[in-house]
C-alpha cells in the first residue's frame, strides 16, 4: 500500500527518530561481525547509536517511483552536515520504517541492539565530490521494486561505530507488490517451461497467474495464438526458516512471495509469448511486463544448440554502492555480455554461488533483478553452492557457515530447478542433442549416497546415438584444478572429490565435467586417473579416452590464484572474469569457447569431430566383459 504525501511529511522520519532515541541506551558494544566478505556484514550493526545533529538532513526525490510501471529506478539524494567526516555514509533501508520495538531472535551480541535489521546497500557520504569541504553531497542510488518503502539514513562514526545523525522521508513505488523479475527454467520434460517469480501479493489478496501462447509469426510479442491463462503456485518463506545469524537477525527482510507457473505440451523450437498477472478480488490485473521464450528442442533433435556455463557470478550495484569491499567485481561485465548477446544462446547453467547473500535476504532481490534481462527470456539452469547452502547441523557435506545461515532455502524457493526433491539439489536437464547431469557438491556424493545413485542413473540412461553430448556438472571442484588452495591439500581436488566419481565418468564417456567455487578459469587435457589420455589441445576427433574437466568459476566474484606451478593435465589457465559457450552444430560436431566477460572474446578453445562408434568405443575401464563365443 503506498503512503500518502502527508502521510510520508513528518511520519515515518519521526517514527524512526522517536524509537532510536528510546532505544539508545540499549545498545551494547561487542565486536564487528566481520564475517566473510559480504559487504553488509562490515557493518556493526549491533553497535549503532543515535546522535541527532540539527544541522543535518537527508532528502530523497522523487517520492514516488515507478509510476509507468518501471520496476527499477535512480532516486537522487541530497544530504550534508556541518561537521562532515571521511566517515559518514549514507544507507538505503527498507522498509523505510527500519527499527520500531525489541529485535525479534536475540542475536550472540548482549543487550538489546538499538537496530534490528541492516540496510539494503549503501555508499560514503564522500562518494560526492566536495563533501568534506562544503559538507553537502548530492549521490544516486538505483532502487528496485522490493514490495516495501525506502528510507536514507545519514550515519557518522564509520561502519564500525555508526551513529544515526539524519533519517529521511519515506519514498515508494507506485504498487510495491507488483510481479517483478520473472525466471525461466526447463520443467522435468523437455517439452514444459516454467516461469517463477516474485511478488508482494499473498494467495488471499490475489490470484497469480501466466498467460502465454505461441507467437503468431510475423506478429511480435503480446501477439499469441489463442493464450492461455495457467494458474500458479506460490510459497515464501519466514524467518524460523532460517537456520543461524545473520540471515535470522540483522540480515533477515521478508522475501514476498514466489509463484511458479508451468506451461506444457510446448512446441519443439517454437516461439512462445507470456505475461505474469494476479487477479484481484474485484476482478481487475496487475499485469507485468509481457516476454517471449523459445521452447526447448526434442530430446536429440539435429538443430544449432548453444548453451552458457558459469559459476560463482554474484550481484554488484551500477551506483557504486557496496563496492568498497570490491566483493563482486566481475558481476556486472558477466551479466552485461550476456545481454548483449541474448539472441546468440539458448540456455544457461548458474552452477552455484548465485549472489553471495551470506545471510543478508535483501540481496537475493537485488540478484533477481540484475539477472532479469537474461531469465525472463532463457532458462535459467542453476546449483547448489556452498554460500546457498553449507551451514552446521543442517544435514549439508561442510560443516561450514558459508551461506549465513541461510541453509539454503532462498536458493530453494526463489529458483525452479527440476529436481525430484528440492531439498535435494541434482536433476538432470535433456536439452536436444545434450545431457546435464547436475549434482550437489554440498551434499555427500560418494559411493552408496543417494546422490551417488542419481549420478549414475543419469550418465547411464542418455541414448548417446541420439544424445551424443553428456555434460557433468556441479559447484565444488570434483575433479581437478590447481587454484593454489587445492595444491595445498595435495589433491587439485575437493577431499574426496572424483575418487568416487571418476569411474562413472569413464565408464559413461562423460565428455565435460564443469565445475565453480575456484574464481578463475582452467581446462585440462582429457583425463582419467590423473593421466592425459590424449597430447591434443584443440582439436580432438575419435574415440574419446577421458573426460575434459573445467573450472569456469570467473563469473564475477574475487578472482582465485594458481599454483606457481603448472600441472602437466593444467592446459589453459586464466585468472580472469568470463564464462563458457558449447555449440553443438550436429550430433558429431562441437565447439568449446572460454570468452572473457570484460569484451565478450575468445580467449581458449577446442572443437570435437566424432561418430556414434567412437562413442561406443572401447577405453580403459569404460566397456563390460565380452565373451569368446560365436
Amino acid at each position: 500500500m503506498i503512503m500518502g504525501r502527508r502521510a510520508r511529511e513528518g511520519g515515518v522520519a519521526s517514527m524512526v527518530v522517536a524509537a532510536l532515541v528510546a532505544l539508545a541506551t540499549a545498545a551494547s558494544g561487542g565486536a564487528s561481525p566481520l564475517e566473510g566478505f559480504q559487504p553488509l556484514s562490515k557493518i556493526a550493526v549491533h553497535k549503532a547509536t543515535v546522535d541527532l545533529d540539527g544541522s543535518a538532513y537527508v532528502r530523497a526525490t522523487p517520492a514516488l517511483l515507478g509510476e509507468q510501471g518501471e520496476d527499477t529506478e535512480w532516486v537522487t539524494v541530497k544530504y550534508g552536515r556541518t561537521n562532515s567526516s571521511a566517515d559518514d555514509w549514507i544507507a538505503v533501508f527498507s522498509p523505510a520504517d527500519f527499527i520500531s520495538g525489541s529485535c525479534p531472535n536475540p542475536s550472540r551480541y548482549p543487550g538489546e541492539p538499538l537496530l534490528c535489521t541492516a540496510p539494503i546497500k549503501y555508499q560514503f557520504a564522500n562518494y560526492s565530490a566536495n563533501y568534506l569541504y562544503w559538507g553537502k553531497g548530492s549521490i544516486q542510488f538505483q532502487l528496485i521494486n522490493q514490495r516495501y518503502d525506502f528510507s536514507f539514513a545519514l550515519f557518522t562514526g564509520g561502519l564500525d561505530n555508526p551513529k544515526l545523525v539524519a533519517v529521511s522521508e519515506a519514498i515508494s513505488f507506485k504498487n510495491p507488490k507488483a510481479p517483478v523479475f520473472p525466471r525461466l527454467a526447463q520443467g522435468k520434460s523437455y517439452d514444459e517451461m516454467t516461469v517463477t517469480w516474485t511478488s508482494g501479493y499473498d494467495i488471499s489478496e490475489a490470484y497469480p497467474f501466466v498467460e502465454w501462447g505461441m507467437v503468431v509469426s510475423g506478429a511480435g510479442a503480446g501477439a499469441a495464438a489463442a493464450p492461455t491463462r495457467t494458474a500458479a503456485g506460490t510459497l515464501t518463506f519466514n524467518r524460523g526458516s532460517m537456520c543461524g545469524e545473520p540471515a535470522r537477525t540483522v540480515g533477515w527482510r521478508d522475501p514476498g512471495f514466489i509463484h511458479t507457473a508451468f506451461m506444457r505440451d510446448l512446441w519443439p523450437n517454437k516461439e512462445y509469448y507470456y505475461k505474469i498477472g494476479h487477479e484481484l478480488s474485484d476482478g481487475s490485473i496487475v499485469w507485468a511486463k509481457p516476454y517471449t521464450f523459445r521452447a526447448p528442442p526434442f530430446p536429440g533433435q539435429n538443430s544449432l544448440q548453444r548453451i552458457i556455463v558459469f559459476g560463482d557470478m554474484g550481484k554488484a550495484e551500477r551506483d557504486g554502492s557496496n563496492e568498497f569491499a570490491n566483493y563482486q567485481p566481475g558481476s556486472l561485465n558477466t551479466t552485461d555480455r550476456l545481454v548483449e548477446d541474448l539472441d546468440n544462446y539458448d540456455i544457461v547453467f548458474h552452477i552455484g554461488d548465485l549472489p553471495y547473500a551470506n545471510g543478508y535476504i535483501s540481496q537475493w532481490d537485488q540478484f533477481t533483478a540484475q539477472v532479469a534481462p537474461i531469465t525472463a527470456k532463457k532458462p535459467y539452469m542453476i546449483a547448489s553452492g556452498n554460500h546457498e547452502r553449507d551451514w552446521p547441523n543442517t544435514g549439508g557435506f561442510f560443516d561450514v557457515e558459508d551461506s549465513g545461515g541461510e541453509c539454503g532455502v532462498p536458493a530453494e524457493t526463489m529458483y525452479y530447478y527440476p529436481a525430484e526433491n528440492r531439498a535435494n539439489f541434482w536433476y538432470k536437464v535433456d536439452y536436444g542433442m545434450f545431457r546435464f547431469c547436475i549434482a550437489d557438491s554440498e551434499h555427500d556424493w560418494r559411493q552408496g549416497t543417494e546422490q551417488y545413485r542419481f549420478i549414475e542413473q543419469c550418465l547411464s540412461t542418455v541414448d548417446r546415438k541420439h544424445q551424443p553430448w553428456l555434460i557433468f556438472a556441479a559447484h565444488r571442484v570434483l575433479g581437478y584444478s590447481s587454484n593454489w588452495w587445492y595444491a595445498n591439500q595435495g589433491s587439485f581436488e575437493e577431499p574426496e572429490g572424483r575418487e568416487s566419481l571418476q569411474k562413472l565418468w569413464q565408464k559413461h564417456r562423460v565428455d565435460v565435467a564443469f565445475f565453480g567455487h575456484v574464481h578463475n578459469y582452467e581446462r585440462t587435457c582429457p583425463l582419467y586417473q590423473s593421466q592425459c589420455v590424449s597430447s591434443e589441445r584443440s582439436h580432438y576427433s575419435g574415440t574419446m579416452k577421458g573426460t575434459i574437466f573445467v573450472v569456469a568459476g570467473g563469473g564475477g566474484s574475487h578472482l582465485s590464484g594458481y599454483t606457481s606451478e603448472i600441472p602437466r593435465w593444467s592446459i589453459f589457465r586464466d585468472q580472469d572474469f568470463g564464462f563458457v559457450k558449447l555449440t553443438a552444430f550436429n550430433h558429431s560436431s562441437l565447439l568449446f569457447e572460454y570468452r572473457k566477460s570484460s569484451d565478450g572474446k575468445v580467449y581458449d578453445s577446442f572443437t570435437v569431430d566424432r561418430d556414434y562408434r567412437d562413442v561406443l568405443g572401447c577405453v580403459h575401464d569404460s566397456c563390460s566383459p565380452t565373451t569368446l563365443a560365436t
